[in-house]
């Protein structure tokens, strides 16, 4: 039987992409190491390349590779981050869980933004593969920026402990981001990661917000660092009983 920790500390990062993919890679690469004391880091959606719809391809190629060394290089973390990668003749926006030099999930974009022109350009995933799933014991599960609008969405993870959320969320909604978010932890009695990309026209807003709707946040920084206290799941499923 496993045993779950008492506490896990994670960081969510809150960068900015720039237009060379390496100069992204190299920054998370750095902030990797950086935080080796962290158990968890959570990038924002497709940090690496943003939505480079006029270079898919090799935005896709860049990806692939990416992800290839960071399973070299990710050992006891949890590391979570979206890609832009091709599969067969289509394009997706892939969340991807790398553990002990592993993807130990997979899980593409379902909800894409026609506002930003995804459904355009990038394939929709299948909505049943959205829900809970564990490494060593705890239950996580993922939903991708948008995808947090989706009341039926939540449904599907419910019972997750940590629930991931790398996003590209436009300034104009940072108040849906920021009020989502935390009902969604509040909701679920669970934790919640919020990774979000702070480009000039992204609302930042990342976060890890506890069970009870606590916040840990600060637009001004480029890593947001919290704990996972698992004793606080167990504390308010137990106080307030969701049957």
């Amino acid at each position: 039987m496993v045993k779950i920790p008492k506490k896990m500390e994670a960081a969510v990062l809150q960068l900015p992409s720039k237009k060379r993919y390496q100069e992204n890679f190299d920054k998370l690469l750095e902030l990797l190491k950086i935080h080796q004391d962290k158990q968890i880091i959570v990038a924002p959606e497709v940090y690496l390349t943003a939505y480079d719809y006029e270079h898919l391809t090799t935005a896709a190629k860049f990806s692939a590779k990416a992800l290839k060394i960071l399973k070299q290089e990710v050992d006891d973390q949890i590391v979570v981050l979206t890609l832009i990668l091709e599969e067969g003749d289509e394009f997706v926006n892939q969340a991807v869980v790398i553990h002990k030099h592993k993807v130990v999930h997979r899980q593409d974009k379902v909800k894409l933004f026609k506002l930003g022109d995804e459904d355009i350009y990038l394939a929709a995933g299948k909505k049943k593969k959205i829900k809970p799933f564990e490494i060593e014991g705890v239950k996580y599960a993922l939903l991708i920026c948008f995808e947090l609008r989706f009341k039926e969405l939540w449904q599907q993870i419910e019972g997750a402990d940590v629930v991931f959320i790398p996003a590209r969320w436009g300034l104009p909604r940072k108040g849906h981001l920021d009020i989502l978010s935390r009902a969604l932890a509040v909701m679920n009695q669970c934790y919640v990661l919020l990774s979000n990309s702070s480009d000039a026209d992204m609302a930042s807003s990342s976060a890890i917000i506890s069970p009870n709707g606590d916040v840990i946040t600060d637009d001004t920084q480029e890593v947001i660092e919290g704990t996972v206290d698992f004793r606080e799941i167990k504390k308010i499923r137990r106080y307030i009983v969701m049957d």
